[in-house]
């Protein structure tokens, strides 16, 4: 069945839901950049019939309701919109409803390359993000693509891709649904959210959220949104909770079940052993067989619209995608995110950064990781929610021996307040980190982040820790502290200035923390210009950013860097990015990268970047960059290659090539290579594989991880999961004994039942 097209009714109604969601006089909209918009009501379907979830938005009860008034985001904002966009929002007591009718002059363009749940294939979507809570922070995001597949994702910090952070996390998952059908003309999508997966605050029996809904048209990299966004402030601007449309509810019926999820799990781990004389006449490899037969159980809890509770027993993270290879070029530790399900439930709840990238007090991968090697997890306890202004957060967790050491107990308390206006709050932060044996290491902090006025920010932190095998001098040297001013917008002039200090004693068990002992002066500045609708380019951005760091202990520099750069933005979705890049490094303690000897000494060296991102809705995507100039006292010449593939809508080829060539005098050269291949297959929504085979030179193995699924339904579902390492090098640089073909394998399977109460 396909959609009907818009009535002369549904223009003038159009117009109606314009009048109301301004409010306000365009010009003053304008200068708020579209914050403070007033709150409009939702339909209620009371007496507007039944909405039968098909992905066909044929019902009686959409017709009664007129479509969301939208606006061209991308690739000229205000543009007009080259394709016709109907999206509708309605509810009853137990659901929100989002309907799209999305009408395409070329059915055969339109980009709907993946089934996989949580996967974008370039494809074309439809979205709705949802400020539930009406925090002007944060936000959960439900997209549905032509075939169906789903993505969720949460979003917090408003957004902003602040330290070069990403301010949302795609592995977050809820219990939703969504379906789409693809049509004559087009393709059409409805989605049914349950007020229970949404916290939410009732005041004397109303409900106020924010809310942006939108459309993207792959090919054309068009997107539609509602209600009016600037693009002017930012990559993700299309998604800010701030700048969503204030809507109302009334007498909404959030539902208290009980979600409890047991699983079973059971496999075999195959290690290789080494088998010495005596035992046998040669050193030899033997096997050593390892079962798996356990079961699990995790428990969700929602017993007001504000507050969730989370328990989990023998916690298991099998199905859980490998980690992205990295090459360490630094001489500091990698940083790998999260991953695993149970901790993203409002993990921004928890974020508490002290500056740059990677740096925080909590860190959740120290829970249940230990170098590298999967730690045990017996259980533990989350509860979040948000009470007025208040967003609040507890987890505790205990894990099993491991190694020698003794089992720990973890926890983090969070708490975060709104003050002076939307954008603004202070908060503080308590970690714990305790061992069987009772030694402790527990880290503290208070931060604020203010909204002067406009697109002003000032941000402070400062964090202190105790650990009972530190002797710590003084708070100073035990303590953290991070300052930045900052203009956040896209358009015109934007910058940013930041201080840091980190102490010698200074040290977050439960934390990431890249380096130590040091004072940072650092700042940035950017100015981008917009281009008009007869220029084939977006955007064009000049930019620099500079770091400067001292050692503490003499106040000499440590590390310094200089970046100039330009980007640009095409119409069509691509970018193009120079960098120019100077630094300087005084190295006290030689160390090494890769094979390579790097002395002590003072460094200059420079080198110029270029990546170039390919437009998201061509057949071929993926990023391709490369750089080359001196590298300390040598010369490095790099290339990365990661482009993406679809064969056919069911299968998706993504391969991926990182090479860096060195010169050092008196050194031998020296090449990396870093090589991966993901496979994706979905025969359907319910059927999915999908393999990751990596290798790395520096360490010459090859890694294999593959995971079969199949989704039964929403909260049921059986794994089938494949890990294997194998030594390239089995001659082991010639020395004994000769190593085995296999590393280690290790076969899972999985199954999970979602049980409602």
């Amino acid at each position: 069945m396909k959609p009907a097209r818009p009535s002369v009714g549904r223009l003038v109604g159009l117009g109606l839901w314009a009048a109301l969601a301004a409010g306000i006089p365009a010009q003053a909209a304008a200068q708020n950049g579209g914050r403070d918009k007033p709150s409009v009501p939702l339909t209620r379907l009371d007496g507007h019939g039944h909405i039968h979830l098909d992905g066909f938005v044929d019902e009686p009860a959409w017709d009664d309701i007129e479509p969301v008034p939208l606006v061209m985001y991308s690739p000229m904002y205000g543009g007009e919109l080259t394709e016709e966009t109907e999206i509708r929002l309605a509810y009853d007591d137990r659901y929100l409803y989002v309907s799209g009718r999305l009408f395409d002059s070329d059915p055969t363009g339109i980009r709907a390359n993946s089934f996989t749940r949580d996967g974008f294939s370039g494809d074309d979507q439809f979205s709705i993000v949802i400020d539930s809570y009406n925090d002007h922070e944060t936000a959960v995001a439900f997209v549905v693509n032509p075939n169906g597949a789903r993505s969720d994702r949460t979003v917090w910090s408003d957004a902003e891709f602040t330290a070069g952070t990403r301010p949302f996390n795609s592995d977050w998952n809820a219990h939703w649904d969504g379906l789409a059908q693809q049509t004559t003309d087009g393709w059409s999508a409805e989605m049914r959210i349950p007020f229970s997966t949404l916290g939410f605050q009732n005041t004397g029996g109303e409900v106020t959220m924010g809310l942006i809904v939108y459309r993207s048209i792959s090919r054309k990299n068009e997107r539609h949104v509602y209600p009016d966004i600037s693009p002017e402030y930012g990559f993700f601007g299309f998604g800010k909770p701030s700048l969503a449309q204030r809507v109302t509810f009334t007498r909404v019926d959030r539902t208290k079940p009980v979600y409890v999820t047991p699983y079973l799990l059971g496999g075999m781990t195959q290690i290789p052993t080494l088998l010495e004389p005596p035992a046998v006449q040669a050193a030899y490899w033997d096997t050593t067989d390892e079962p798996t037969r356990e079961p699990g159980l995790d428990i969700k809890y929602s017993p007001s619209s504000n507050l969730s509770i989370d328990l989990t027993a023998n916690t298991d993270f099998a199905q859980v995608e490998a980690d992205d290879q990295q090459i360490n070029l630094t001489r500091f530790p990698l940083f790998f995110p999260e991953k695993r399900q149970f901790f993203q439930e409002r993990s921004a709840t928890f974020d508490f950064a002290t500056g740059g990238i990677t740096d925080r007090v909590f860190f959740s991968r120290r829970i249940g990781l230990d170098r590298g090697d999967l730690v045990r997890i017996y259980g533990g306890a989350r509860v979040v929610g948000r009470a007025g202004g208040l967003d609040f957060g507890f987890l505790n967790m205990q894990t099993a021996p491991n190694s020698g050491r003794p089992g720990e107990n973890m926890g983090v308390l969070r708490l975060k307040q709104q003050v002076f206006n939307d954008n603004s709050s202070v908060g503080g932060i308590v970690t714990t980190r305790v061992d069987a044996n009772g030694e402790r290491n527990i880290a503290w902090g208070a931060d604020g982040e203010i909204r002067l006025f406009g697109d002003e920010y000032l941000t402070l932190k400062w964090a202190q820790t105790f650990d009972d095998e530190v002797v710590e001098r003084n708070p100073l040297d035990a303590g953290a502290f991070f300052a930045q001013f900052e203009r956040r917008r896209q358009e015109g002039f934007n910058y940013s200035a930041r201080y840091r200090r980190v102490g010698v004693d200074y040290l977050p068990r439960l934390g990431f923390q890249l380096r130590d002992d040091f004072t940072l002066f650092g700042g940035s500045t950017e100015y981008s210009w917009f281009l008009g609708a007869d220029s084939g380019l977006r955007t064009v951005t000049l930019g620099a950013n500079t770091q400067h760091y001292y050692r503490n202990s003499d106040l000499t520099p440590e590390s310094r860097t200089i970046a100039p750069m330009m980007r640009i933005a095409m119409k069509s979705g691509a970018f193009v990015t120079l960098t120019s890049r100077s630094s300087f490094e005084s190295i006290r303690e030689r160390f090494r990268v890769a094979s390579l000897d790097i002395k002590r000494g003072e460094y200059w060296f420079h080198e110029a970047d270029v990546s170039w991102r390919l437009a998201r809705g061509g057949r071929m995507r993926g990023e391709l960059g490369g750089s080359v100039g001196s590298f300390y006292d040598g010369r490095r010449v790099s290339l990365q290659l990661n482009p993406a593939f679809n064969l056919s809508r069911h299968f998706e080829l993504r391969p991926g090539y990182d090479i860096n060539r060195f010169e050092f005098p008196g050194q031998n050269q020296l090449t990396t290579h870093l090589a991966r291949l993901r496979l994706d297959f979905s025969l359907d929504t319910h059927l999915s594989f999908s393999a990751l085979a990596q290798y790395n030179s520096t360490v010459d193995q090859t890694t294999v991880n593959a995971r079969f699924r199949y989704h039964f339904r929403e909260g049921v579902d059986l794994w089938v999961v494949y890990n294997e390492g194998y030594y390239m090098d089995r001659a082991n640089g010639g020395i004994d004994p000769r190593l085995p073909f296999s590393a280690g394998r290790a076969l899972m399977v999985k199954f999970s039942h979602t049980f409602t109460f």
